[in-house]
């Protein structure tokens, strides 16, 4: 019983039944200008339906009264753009009539059957019903009273939920609308994506470094090494932090321009951050640095980051070899290190997973793992 009785207590119910008498109302306007044509109104909403604008206020109607709370109801919350979405939209608008009319009728008709019914039984018979005006009083006509109540009670509840789900497939998105949101969700989830490889890369790099160079001056015991290592922290942690505070103000929907991340022309502080801790680097930059395209340039950048991270990381202070090559259509870029037993196998990790991945994004190549006996990085990026 408490199930049944439900529906009555939910604030959506009667939200559904308002927004199916607002076209009634402007029906029974009408009738009061020219009772003996009813259709007109339905009529005169075929052109209105065809109004781009239109689509966007019954969207927007039926997310608040069809369906309130309820955080993706599934309704096309902007203008018409297609003529098969106006289209909907007209059906849309003469379904709601109907519905509305149905709605109407049972909720006045109803309650009055059940009172003539009653009425009936106690022998006061009532001319509003034509079926009872000329029936008997009896009191079994008491035990038909829950019959029209019980009918009044399903049309309120399902007229609403068909309302609903009629609403959802005619003002809905369309296609293209559909399609737009899809990629406004890949955008997003590449956002995330390219987030997360950031903070892997930059955080991963500042504490790999601050963890060796601390091990190295705590084992090498002069105090001359020690102040350096200490200065090689300090600088790596601010740069962490400049980075850490950029893609928190990404998070936060900043709008600070995405040419603050750093390029291959920034490459000289990886790599005196790298030579800081130990490692002996031998770079080899030529060409144009700075006329790679950008997004290259950035992505170069982290790439090479993380292939020197991962040196300090696995391999400690050991010679690296490092080359960057700009050509007329290609960036290549090569780190290689001796292979010790610390180095982890091909395809493993994280970060070597986003070393491909950026490499791919771009149209490029990537190839990691042994060769030689040394440990190789090497990518080669398009720059068209």
């Amino acid at each position: 019983m408490g199930r049944l009785l439900r529906p009555l207590l939910r604030g959506t119910t009667y939200t559904r039944l308002l927004h199916l008498w607002v076209p009634v109302l402007i029906q029974s306007l009408w009738m009061f200008i020219d009772p003996s044509k009813p259709w007109v109104p339905a009529l005169a909403l075929l052109p209105v339906g065809l109004i781009p604008a239109v689509r966007r206020g019954e969207g927007v109607q039926a997310q608040l009264l069809l369906t309130p709370g309820e955080e993706d109801p599934g309704f096309s919350v902007t203008p018409a753009t297609a003529w098969p979405d106006r289209l909907r939209t007209v059906l849309w608008l003469e379904v709601r009539v109907v519905l509305g009319a149905v709605t109407v009728f049972a909720c006045v008709w109803l309650p009055i059957l059940a009172y003539e019914l009653a009425a009936t039984a106690l022998g006061h018979a009532h001319d509003d019903v034509p079926v009872l005006s000329e029936a008997t009083p009896h009191a079994g006509y008491l035990l038909l009273v829950p019959v029209p109540l019980l009918a009044l009670y399903g049309l309120v509840v399902g007229l609403g939920a068909l309302a609903t789900v009629l609403a959802r497939r005619l003002l809905g998105p369309s296609a293209a609308e559909r399609m737009t949101a899809l990629e406004e969700r890949a955008e997003q989830l590449l956002e995330r994506n390219r987030i997360a490889r950031e903070l892997h890369d930059s955080i991963g790099h500042a504490l790999t470094v601050a963890v060796v160079q601390a091990g190295a001056a705590r084992a090498a015991g002069d105090p001359a090494f020690t102040d350096r290592a200490l200065d090689a922290i300090e600088e790596t942690g601010r740069a962490a932090l400049e980075d850490l505070e950029r893609v928190l103000g990404v998070l936060r929907e900043s709008r600070r321009p995405v040419g603050s991340r750093p390029t291959l022309t920034d490459a000289d502080r990886l790599l005196e951050s790298a030579r800081a801790s130990g490692a002996k680097v031998e770079a080899e930059l030529t060409g144009p640095l700075d006329r790679v395209p950008a997004p290259v340039s950035r992505e170069g950048y982290r790439i090479l980051q993380e292939s020197l991270t991962n040196v300090l990381r696995h391999a400690g202070a050991v010679p690296v070899r490092v080359r960057v090559a700009v050509g007329d259509g290609s960036l290549d870029l090569e780190v290689r290190n001796p292979l010790t037993g610390g180095a982890p196998g091909p395809g493993r990790g994280s970060g070597l997973r986003g070393i491909r991945e950026r490499a791919a994004l771009l149209g490029g190549r990537a190839r990691t793992g042994p060769e030689g006996g040394d440990w190789q990085v090497r990518v080669e990026l398009p720059l068209r």
